[in-house]
């Protein structure tokens, strides 16, 4: 699927509200929910795995040849192959195959020889992997606040421009496209090498290009709830080869192993200037990763269908303000993120389950959700969570108004049915004139401080 194609229509008819569902009595009212079946999750078994991918596990098992550096040429093992398979992929000079997305974060910014201590720019809205990574570089994360459509903020990055900064990691959270062509434009102003965390949104395009190919380097995960899935794993990308070799040395390749990336030439680095600290892949994920990569693109049209499905048919709830893609489909479709601008997201959300559809309020005070920033204490002297708030104040109080439901390529259209039915009716029931009283707003996140 080209990226840049505009959405396929929606697969069945979108409702029109007529008023009925205000005479609907929620489920968390004690009314009948929309759906009893549980909501399709990754932890919950709704996995993209078909008996080939299972064989090819089974194939490297009985091989009895686990580690990734044996007596075979690179070319032969199931790592070197896919790495060879995933530049074909992604139109990329080199890949490689490491142990999480979080390693293949770190080893982009060591690769790219940001200096420790340094502080690397990345976007108040991400998972906890993003500044982990920048730490475990022995960076300093230098958060920035997001807009209305939860992307990394540039005008908000250029007026707060330090000279310390000395690395940009954007990130494309929830599968949505970060307007990435401006921050490259921005970070080669600045001197400064852009490293895409397209963690969350594997095989999304933008302008018919591949998310995590227009920055030095792009790094992925292959956790269980991504658009490949062994488990655990991971593994950048990047036309850079003195990058590509820091960062192999730095992943493991030890003992002259540096020499099996290049056959053909020198290696650009010396191993042994750089520490080693394992964390590559093996041989039995990479063999599950290289089945699922050959039907990549038939669960990426999945979520599109799908998002497609669901946003169509709730672009007319006033209630709620859907994201907005930086081009039309620049995103991956694997969860669906709104916001509930006038309302109580955190009952919205609650409101939802109760219908049978698993959603989130990201900014909830009852839920430590490591996607919100004032759960990342790690990296504050001050713990207070409303004073960490105060730090991002535009962030928090857009992560306030937020809900996600996470969207499985598994769903069927009547599944993406009863989301759409059952966003109505809470939205629908969310209003004083339906409910008789209007749900408490989130708490307000206070007054921004003054930044150096």
């Amino acid at each position: 699927m080209n990226g840049n194609d505009e959405d396929p229509a929606p697969t069945r008819p979108r409702p029109v509200s007529n008023g009925a569902e205000l005479h609907e009595q929620l489920a968390i009212h004690g009314g009948a929910p929309i759906r009893r079946t549980p909501w399709p999750t990754y932890d919950k078994g709704a996995v993209h795995v078909c008996a080939e991918d299972e064989e090819a596990a089974m194939r490297a098992i009985r091989s009895h040849l686990y580690f990734r550096y044996d007596h075979r040429d690179e070319s032969e093992t199931e790592c070197g192959q896919f790495e060879a398979e995933l530049c074909r992929y992604f139109g990329t000079r080199h890949a490689l195959a490491v142990s999480s997305g979080t390693a293949a974060l770190a080893l982009a910014i060591m690769g790219a020889a940001v200096p420790p201590g340094a502080l690397v720019a990345c976007p108040g809205f991400t998972f906890v992997a993003t500044p982990s990574a920048i730490v475990l570089a022995g960076c300093r994360p230098f958060l920035v606040e997001v807009d209305d459509d939860l992307r990394m903020d540039l005008d908000d990055l250029r007026r707060r421009w330090r000279p310390e900064i000395k690395a940009i990691l954007v990130v494309h959270m929830r599968g949505f496209a970060a307007d990435v062509a401006a921050l490259a434009a921005f970070a080669a102003e600045m001197g400064v090498p852009l490293i895409e965390d397209a963690v969350p949104a594997l095989g999304a395009e933008l302008g018919g290009r591949k998310l995590g190919t227009f920055g030095v380097a792009g790094a992925f995960s292959t956790q269980s709830d991504k658009a490949l899935n062994c488990g655990e794993g991971g593994f950048l990308v990047t036309d850079d080869t003195t990058l590509f070799g820091r960062a192999v040395a730095l992943s493991g390749a030890y003992e002259g192993r540096l020499r099996r990336h290049f056959p053909d030439t020198e290696p650009p680095v010396d191993g042994l200037n750089l520490p080693l600290l394992s964390l590559r892949m093996d041989e039995i994920r990479a063999a599950l990763l290289r089945a699922e990569l050959t039907r990549l693109p038939e669960r990426l049209t999945l979520f599109h269908r799908n998002y497609a499905q669901v946003s169509g048919a709730l672009a007319d709830v006033a209630e709620i303000a859907i994201r907005t893609p930086v081009a039309p489909g620049a995103y991956l479709g694997e969860a669906f993120v709104f916001r509930v601008p006038d309302g109580d997201a955190g009952w919205f959300a609650r409101a939802l389950r109760a219908e049978g559809i698993d959603a989130r309020n990201i900014g909830a005070d009852d839920d430590l959700n490591v996607r919100a920033f004032w759960n990342w204490r790690f990296m504050y002297d001050d713990t207070d969570p409303a004073r960490i708030r105060a730090t991002l104040p535009r962030t928090a109080r857009l992560l306030a108004e937020t809900v996600d439901v996470p969207l499985s390529s598994s769903l069927t259209p009547d599944d993406c049915d009863e989301l759409i039915r059952a966003v109505r009716k809470v939205a629908a029931a969310s209003t004083p004139a339906a409910s008789g009283t209007e749900p408490t707003g989130p708490t307000p996140v206070g007054a921004e401080p003054v930044r150096a």
